[in-house]
């Protein structure tokens, strides 16, 4: 089973969480709330997609993608407002600190590939990148497979997965490599790369893949 998430809209000169495209967004408010986050629909509620998947036409040395290359980038200017889907609020970090967390990724594949992320920049499923909730966008992490202690490196440039019990979702690339993409998910951890080791170019200590 895979898992997708959810469609996107263009507001505020970039895109926010994937929503419902069956739907018409609410028409905006002259003078909206105070400190109120937009609300997102969500298509299915964040369940599987029976009609999402790798597709066809599937490269055949994805395991030779290079990982993502950690550099300096400056933060979106829209992509890290906070927002809400579900009914939950999210509220991302606008501050490049440390992040460690482990639980369950899932990946999205070709229902998503070549549509707008939240960043505004077009989703390539076979490129190494990710969706995340609330890390700055972009951001670069390094994901580890905790069963099979193999790990990859790939660039946040969208939101998402929103199930309560999914920390991160993986392009197909990146979940192929870390030995996800079959199963649909697999338990990891995820920890952001700090400017401080990019600058340093500490983050190459630990060999992706390994």
């Amino acid at each position: 089973a895979v898992l997708a998430v959810v469609p996107l809209l263009v507001a505020c000169g970039a895109q926010p969480p994937r929503v419902d495209q069956e739907g018409s967004p609410p028409p905006a408010a002259a003078k909206p709330a105070p400190q109120k986050p937009p609300q997102y629909t969500l298509k299915r509620g964040g369940g599987f997609y029976q009609d999402d998947g790798p597709g066809d036409s599937i490269p055949g040395n994805l395991d030779a993608v290079p990982d993502a290359e950690p550099r300096a980038e400056p933060l979106h200017r829209f992509a890290n407002n906070p927002y809400s889907v579900l009914g939950r609020d999210y509220v991302p970090a606008k501050e490049l600190k440390p992040y460690r967390a482990r639980g369950v990724a899932s990946w999205y594949g070709r229902k998503f590939h070549g549509q707008k992320t939240s960043s505004g920049e077009i989703y390539d499923m076979f490129a190494m990148t990710a969706a995340h909730p609330i890390l700055p966008l972009p951001s670069y992490v390094r994901v580890t497979n905790v069963r099979t202690g193999r790990s990859v490196i790939v660039r946040v440039n969208d939101r998402g997965p929103f199930k309560h019990d999914r920390v991160i979702d993986l392009s197909y690339a990146a979940a192929t490599k870390l030995g996800i993409a079959s199963a649909g998910t697999g338990e990891v951890e995820v920890e952001r790369i700090t400017m401080a080791q990019i600058a340093s170019g500490e983050y190459r200590r630990c060999v992706s893949g390994v």
